[in-house]
């Protein structure tokens, strides 16, 4: 911030030496008005944003807010922030990334490095050849700064270039300057400048105003101070012929201007205009009869956009110009402008202009309309709106009705992990007010407040993932292809006489276009059973290397675990401690393990863990031998499994949910739900029987293997397509 002043107050000082206090006072307000309008921004989830490294307000104007106008007429949502107020964690509000003329910083390194991380594509917007000195060592105006300036000056051009290497996609305004970025490898797509609707509606209102003196032919050169100004002199001796030869000819020059020796002489004859700002730009072009737009031939020049041929287009003025670069890619001659390359062209085409009044009026004319058809922002936007959306990561979210540790959570992340690591976009909405972003086995995973945020961008798939969030997924109107995760029969989780049961059921017979999935061949068959839904099913699986192996070799106290929320009656909790309550607790240690409730007072607990991050809970599993789960209701139990991975033993309730993968004396034991001595018993025959023991071990390391992510995690991409 220090070094940022102190090249401020450089630049002030300078700006008054040499341009005096009148453009002094000019730059001043621009750079206020600047600072105003980067104030910081409010947390809204949107599709594009761009991040704007250039103090300027020109070419901001063109290439940010221009380029933002585009976009948001053909339907994308887009922000824009200021480079030095980026915040890497704000890369989870967007889809893409547009980044323009902005050097390197801590800040923007940390902010690419996250976008590549979720797959958020960047892209580098740029309009002049700014990113290696090896370019702007050949401009006069940068060979004259004093040693301190041009060392600051150069390196914010290399640390520019650092940042475009960096990113994805590269944009930019004209095929000479796509010509030099190519050469860095990187895909580069032209989008040339565009009038904003004002700056149509502004020209408009001045061509309306202007009224001419029929008598005087006005020529202009809008390009500031001309005694520092190599372009000028490739014109200057056609104007002074021109000059000489046309009494009624006058010169209108706009900024500062130390007038060349050889035009004293017609001091009288020229206009001069200050610095103006854009608003009011139309009015001067307006007052032209034509525009001169000459451009020295260089490979930083040549880059330039046709701004010059498009501002007056726009006013219905004729542009003469030189024969190179941009000019020479839009302009045809003779017919929307004049193209010159030598000194006797440039008199030649000027002279012509203003004898022919019926030539020069059919050539603004043309290019008039041509600019109304190609260089209005509203009309030119679809191209760069199908070019950034082709590029963007397919994205997905998952709406959750919150991020607590549960097993239905838990199948949600890794889901996320799998689609993040195949290239998606994955974020969670999180239907709790809270809002950060989750660690799991794999990484990080993006999560916004569906409460607290405003939600504005396009999801190529939006998931509902309990019965409550599929009222959001329904409602949100961005969304190609909507889905809804079953992972249970919620109609089951309300008691008698609740709301939530039918409003639960009710879900499982949507009338909008919803695309169920699921995680079970049980939710399967009872969604097209019972509601005529068609599922598609993907099986879920286990992280085998969160799950360290120990042989079970049991000695004086058996270690029981009993897992599941004492709160929710289809876990049938109190049936695990009812039966825990018939054994010797002088054998048995008893560990109980819960997400959610807390032991009631008659339980009998030895070590009781709450809330355990997934993947510290295979540990828990590790050091106990027996889980004991009495479960009645499941969609998918994962204990069982969990368990049967770190070689431990199973006694079970069959239900819907581990039947799929348990079955009974082969890799676990049964006993029917209620029959608390049979419980008991089947305990007993696991201490006591050593060789069913080892068959269900043997069994066990069977399913597990078979259950491995990496072997379903295909099928897991088969159900988002």
């Amino acid at each position: 911030m220090e070094r940022d002043f102190k090249t401020l107050l450089r630049k002030s000082g300078k700006t008054l030496r040499e341009d005096g206090i009148g453009v002094f006072l000019v730059k001043a307000k621009n750079w206020t008005v600047f600072r105003l309008k980067h104030r910081k921004r409010e947390e809204v989830m949107k599709d594009i944003l761009f991040i704007n490294g250039c103090g300027l307000l020109h070419p901001e104007r063109y290439r940010v807010d221009h380029q933002i106008e585009q976009l948001e007429a053909n339907g994308l949502t887009v922000d824009k922030v200021y480079y030095t107020e980026v915040n890497p964690k704000i890369v989870k509000f967007y889809r893409g990334i547009v980044i323009f003329r902005c050097p390197i910083t801590e800040s923007i390194d940390e902010l690419i490095g996250k976008a590549n991380y979720f797959n958020k594509r960047v892209f580098f917007d740029v309009d002049d050849l700014v990113i290696d000195t090896k370019y702007t060592d050949d401009i006069k105006y940068v060979r004259e700064m004093d040693v301190d300036e041009r060392k600051t000056y150069d390196e914010g051009v290399i640390k520019m270039g650092i940042t475009m290497k960096k990113c994805d996609y590269l944009i930019t305004t004209t095929r000479a300057l796509a010509r030099e970025l190519k050469k860095y490898g990187k895909e580069v797509f032209i989008n040339r400048n565009t009038a904003s609707e004002e700056m149509v509606k502004l020209s408009l209102e001045a061509v309306r105003k202007n009224k001419r003196d029929i008598d005087e032919i006005v020529i202009g050169y809008l390009s500031g101070s001309i005694t520092h100004n190599p372009d000028f002199e490739l014109v200057k001796p056609a104007l002074i012929k021109i000059m000489d030869e046309f009494s009624n000819v006058k010169l209108c020059v706009m900024g500062h201007l130390d007038l060349p020796e050889e035009l004293k002489r017609f001091e009288h004859r020229i206009i001069r205009k200050p610095f103006t700002n854009w608003k009011k730009l139309p009015e001067v072009i307006a007052s032209l009869d034509v525009n001169l737009a000459p451009i020295e031939r260089t490979i930083f020049n040549e880059a330039k956009s046709e701004n010059k041929w498009m501002e007056a287009a726009l006013c219905k003025v004729v542009t003469v110009a030189s024969d190179f670069g941009a000019f020479k890619e839009v302009i045809k001659d003779g017919v929307d402008g004049v193209l010159c390359k030598t000194g006797e062209d440039w008199y030649k085409g000027i002279k012509e202009v203003i004898l022919d009044e019926s030539l020069r009026k059919k050539m603004a004319e043309n290019a008039y309309k041509k600019a109304m058809k190609e260089y209005i922002t509203t009309y030119s936007g679809l191209n760069l709106t199908r070019f950034i959306e082709s590029k963007l990561a397919k994205n997905i979210a998952f709406v959750l009705p919150s991020t607590n540790i549960s097993g239905g959570v838990n199948v949600v992340l890794k889901h996320c992990d799998i689609l993040r690591q195949n290239g998606w976009d994955v974020m969670i909405i999180n239907m709790d007010v809270e809002d950060d972003n989750l660690k799991n086995d794999a990484g990080e995973i993006n999560v916004v407040s569906g409460v607290r945020h405003n939600l504005m961008a396009r999801f190529d798939r939006m998931v509902a993932t309990l019965y409550t969030t599929l009222a959001y997924v329904k409602t949100y109107a961005d969304v190609k292809k909507k889905l809804y995760l079953v992972q249970n029969f919620e109609t089951d989780f309300g008691d008698y006489g609740n709301d939530a049961k039918k409003i639960a059921n009710a879900t499982y017979n949507a009338f909008d276009d919803i695309h169920y999935i699921t995680i079970s061949e049980w939710c399967k068959n009872w969604l097209k059973k019972d509601y005529d839904k068609k599922a598609k099913f993907a099986p879920n699986g286990i992280d085998l290397d969160k799950f360290e192996w120990r042989d079970r070799k049991f000695g004086d106290k058996i270690k029981i675990l009993v897992e599941g929320n004492s709160d929710d009656y289809y876990k049938n909790v109190d049936e695990s401690f009812r039966i825990v309550d018939k054994l010797d607790k002088s054998k048995y240690e008893i560990t109980y393990l819960s997400y959610q409730g807390e032991p009631k007072k008659w339980y009998y607990v030895d070590k009781f863990y709450h809330r355990v991050p997934h993947d510290e809970v295979g540990k828990i599993y590790g050091g106990c031998d027996i889980l004991l789960k009495t479960s009645i209701l499941e969609s998918f139990s994962y204990p069982p499994l969990e368990m049967m991975a770190t070689g431990g033993y199973v006694v079970a309730v069959p239900n819907e949910g581990n039947m799929e993968y348990l079955k009974d004396r082969k890799n676990c034991l049964f006993y029917e739900q209620g029959d608390i001595e049979q419980a008991v018993e089947k305990i007993m025959e696991l201490i006591k029987n050593e060789e069913l023991r080892k068959k269900l071990t043997e069994n066990a390391k069977k399913t597990v293997g078979e259950r491995d992510w990496s072997k379903i995690e295909k099928k897991v991409l088969e159900l988002y397509k």
